[in-house]
């Protein structure tokens, strides 16, 4: 049988069975798809590949696709999928949108999520490209930006990726999509609107019962980047008590690169605050992009920190004292109260008339 003929029969037979695959459990012990690396390299079992920019005539020692383009522009280039295993590989060859994952990791969408921004504008002359033993292929792209394709960053991946047959500990028989991907950073023309918001700090403090060893102050905030272009930086927070006095302050915390429109929580713990009645948290984020820092973002947040022990001591004084000045003001057992009755006193005894001697 020719070679052609039975490597097309063959990515037939793979795309049945991954749509028979699609109504099937996953593994519960499948290793998870590699998530996108700086070179595009990956190893998962036998199959072994890589994905990295490329030209029509072999690599040009780009990490990322990126480009700077205006609303209608068009340009082909090439992405490298090279087999380093030792039997002939099919690749799932595509673009897709990237995002921000809650924990600000870099992310594709699923495989079967549709792209609707960068990855859409990207075209390939058909998806399935099988790759032999060794050998390297330079696949041509079509990237098209939309004629109203808003300006500043836009972001996603060109994906190799290989469907292989595992099996479950039932017997069952499934395909599991396993991708690799090389960075696509496009910018599209126009004005640029660098912004990030802190959206919200939340603060809790966990009350000592011993005053003198200060407790724990736990700061949460979420960091939105609401311009249109990639951003970075870092953020730190200072815990101030009554009068602005100043309790501690974290060391800067690296805030990861955030797309447009993506977010991440940060979580500082700081030790040792002491109960100072009301304490105030202050964010400080200084934010970059890739071209120049922003104006510093400020926002704080306050919490009750009452030093329960010392109040508790000095209600307990201060009661012992109220007891002590009412007991001394109150009259004594077996004492008589006295009176003063300012009308004067009448005497209701016997009344006795001296009338004299009798005269005639």
């Amino acid at each position: 049988m020719p070679l052609p003929t039975a490597l097309s029969r063959a990515s037939v037979a793979l795309a049945a069975a991954l749509l028979t695959a699609t109504a099937l459990p996953a593994p519960a012990d499948a290793a998870p798809a590699p998530s996108p690396s700086a070179d595009g390299s990956g190893q998962t079992g036998a199959a072994r590949w890589a994905v990295q920019p490329s030209s029509a005539k072999g690599p040009t020692g780009r990490n990322y696709f990126i480009y700077d383009l205006a609303p209608g522009s068009t340009l082909t280039d090439h992405v490298g999928i090279t087999n380093l295993g030792d039997r002939p590989l099919t690749f799932d060859v595509y673009g897709t949108d990237a995002y921000t994952s809650a924990d600000g990791a870099f992310a594709l969408l699923p495989a079967d999520q549709p792209a609707t921004d960068v990855g859409s504008w990207i075209r390939f002359e058909r998806r399935a490209w099988t790759v032999p033993p060794g050998k390297r292929v330079d696949i041509p792209f079509r990237l098209a930006v939309p004629a109203d394709a808003t300006p500043g960053d836009h972001t996603g991946g060109v994906i190799g990726s290989v469907a292989r047959a595992r099996t479950t500990a039932d017997g069952q028989r499934v395909l599991v999509d396993q991708r690799l991907a090389a960075r696509v950073h496009l910018r599209v023309t126009g004005p640029v609107r660098p912004a990030v918001t802190v959206e919200s700090v939340d603060v809790t403090y966990d009350n000592p019962v011993d005053p003198f060893a200060g407790g724990d102050l736990v700061v949460r905030y979420q960091v939105r980047n609401t311009g249109n272009v990639r951003v970075a930086g870092s953020g730190t927070v200072a815990v101030a008590g009554p009068f602005g006095w100043e309790q501690a302050r974290t060391s800067p915390t690296d805030l990861p690169e955030l797309l447009p429109g993506g977010t991440f929580t940060v979580t500082e713990r700081i030790t040792g605050v002491p109960p100072l009645l009301r304490l105030t948290a202050e964010v400080d984020l200084a934010a970059t992009t890739t071209d120049t820092a922003l104006p510093p973002v400020l926002r704080f947040a306050r919490v009750w920190a009452p030093p329960w022990v010392p109040l508790a001591l000095l209600a307990v004084a201060g009661g012992w004292a109220g007891l002590r000045w009412w007991r001394r003001r109150a009259p004594g057992d077996g004492e008589r109260a006295t009176v003063d009755d300012p009308r004067p006193t009448v005497d209701d005894g016997p009344a006795t008339v001296d009338a004299g001697p009798a005269t005639a």
